[in-house]
């Protein structure tokens, strides 16, 4: 057997033992926290080597599948939406969608969650997101700051859609919304222009406040509708690409 021949018996191994791991943890109905069994056990009932269950184990970690840690065993782990943003990352730095695609299925996903956290949300979400759309405002001619609000803002009414998967996927577009919203908000030249943005964030927070889905919906529309235009403005200037 040659090098490569062995390379490719040890790849297929260690998937197959992800595999194993993956289907012992749904077979046994475990939840996130549960504790799996050590890697020996999965070394005896499989047959494989100890080499290939660790390397199984530090990819399903690397996945956020399971969590692992040096002197205890394994437990299951919490979804987690760096996961996807790094599949994402990764997908608009080789070119394979592009920054616009991306907030298209953005835009489509938070108006669903602005409309759900309307009828949703708490008393004290209500506040978190009226709170954080102040904040935006009142730090607006700070990038770092007011990126940081923004981002926040649209994960607390993910939040508030009380729609865990979508949590996931909004938190995703936070490495994105790095740059994305310095960049929209350097085309907004004129003051009425940054008031308009600013007045929407909170449209789309009181609108949430007064339990009135199709006003946050609405709102929702008219912010993303606006901030992808300055968007792609900002990416056809001296901004570059994302």
């Amino acid at each position: 057997m040659n090098v490569q021949e062995r390379g490719d018996e040890k790849g297929s191994l260690v998937k197959k033992a992800m595999r194993a791991v993956t289907f012992h943890i749904k077979d046994n109905r475990l939840r996130v926290g549960d504790t799996l069994p050590g890697e020996g056990y999965f070394v005896s009932e499989l047959g494989v080597s100890r080499a290939v269950m660790r390397e199984a184990f530090g990819a399903l970690a690397a996945l956020q599948l399971i969590d692992v840690g040096n002197g205890r065993k394994p437990k299951v782990g919490a979804v987690d939406g760096s996961v996807i943003a790094t599949s994402l990352n990764h997908a608009v730095d080789t070119a394979q969608i592009t920054v616009p695609e991306v907030w298209d299925v953005r835009r489509t996903i938070e108006l669903r969650t602005a409309t759900l956290a309307a009828v949703s949300r708490t008393e004290a979400e209500a506040v978190g997101i009226m709170n954080l759309a102040d904040a935006i405002a009142r730090d607006s001619d700070n990038f770092e700051l007011m990126t940081k609000h923004d981002i926040a803002f649209h994960e607390a009414i993910a939040r508030a859609s009380h729609n865990a998967l979508f949590l996931q996927i909004v938190t995703s577009f936070s490495p994105l919304m790095q740059v994305a919203v310095p960049t929209a908000w350097q085309t907004r030249k004129a003051a009425e222009q940054k008031s308009v943005m600013l007045e929407r964030h909170h449209d789309v927070a009181v609108a949430i406040a007064n339990r009135d889905p199709e006003a946050a919906g609405n709102a929702m529309k008219a912010h993303f509708d606006t901030s992808i235009g300055d968007l792609l403005r900002g990416l056809a200037g001296p901004y570059g690409g994302l």
